[in-house]
């Protein structure tokens, strides 16, 4: 009864975890149809990439015991293809400064994962140590996963707009998160829990500032448009100007012709 519980957990956990790694789609929508990066930022999902990279290698039963953790695998895995998707998507719009940055911040991400991958299967002889180096090092990649929207936290309370802090993305992120930890405590599995016991709060975080700032990012989308409207005025009337000089001209000239 118990396994068939954590199991359960573990494809509900599935199932937020698909809609927190596809709640970008709506942002790279934008990004695709404005043909820019503008504000977003690619840290998230450089460490949320680092993330799925250690635990599918964590999942997998070269670390755990045969297929134990198997949920853990089968999400982890397709979150590295939407993921690998989204940067680059991010590098493709991205301006010359912000490719530099992409490429900093994914090629160490890479390159501690291969050592990771490495160490535990050729260092390490067992499972349980191979667990506890991987779930060591996965359990920072997590807790810098869940950490990252600090940033956009705090450009929402800077600027008092959530227009950069998509509501999916925060609610996915706390649903997924606490599915997770659930998983994680059934399985009696610390390096799977713990990181959520972080990723929890953060995600109530996110809400409460959405939630105290979402007007405020409605309302600042009104002067935007007025501007274009009364942009659109003055374009009209240096039109008409034109049209009344062009019309000037042509009188005198035919005024001139005559005499």
């Amino acid at each position: 009864m118990a396994e068939k519980i954590r199991m359960a957990v573990g494809i509900l956990g599935n199932a937020a975890s698909l809609l927190l790694y596809a709640a970008p789609i709506l942002t790279f929508s934008r990004v695709i149809r404005n043909k820019s990066t503008e504000e977003f930022s690619c840290v998230p999902y450089i460490l949320a990439l680092s993330n799925c990279f250690l635990y599918t290698w964590y999942g997998l039963p070269i670390v755990s015991y045969q297929w134990e953790n198997f949920p853990v695998v089968t999400i982890n895995g397709l979150g590295i293809l939407l993921e690998l998707s989204f940067i680059g998507l991010y590098f493709y719009f991205a301006s010359s400064n912000g490719k530099k940055k992409v490429a900093i911040l994914t090629i160490p991400v890479i390159v501690v994962f291969c050592i990771t991958a490495i160490l535990s299967a050729f260092v390490f002889h067992d499972h349980p140590h191979r667990k506890a180096f991987v779930g060591s090092i996965g359990l920072v990649a997590s807790v810098a996963m869940y950490g990252s929207p600090l940033i956009v936290m705090k450009q929402v309370i800077q600027t008092k707009s959530v227009e950069f802090m998509p509501f999916y993305l925060s609610f996915f992120s706390f649903l997924a998160s606490s599915l997770w930890m659930a998983y994680g405590l059934l399985s009696r599995d610390l390096f799977l829990a713990s990181p959520n016991l972080v990723g929890t709060p953060l995600g109530i975080l996110q809400l409460l500032l959405y939630c105290k700032y979402k007007k405020n990012g409605i309302i600042e989308e009104e002067p935007q448009k007025w501007d274009l409207e009364s942009s659109y005025e003055k374009s009209k009337q240096q039109l008409e100007k034109l049209d009344d000089e062009k019309q000037r001209q042509h009188s005198q000239i035919d005024a001139d012709s005559k005499m």
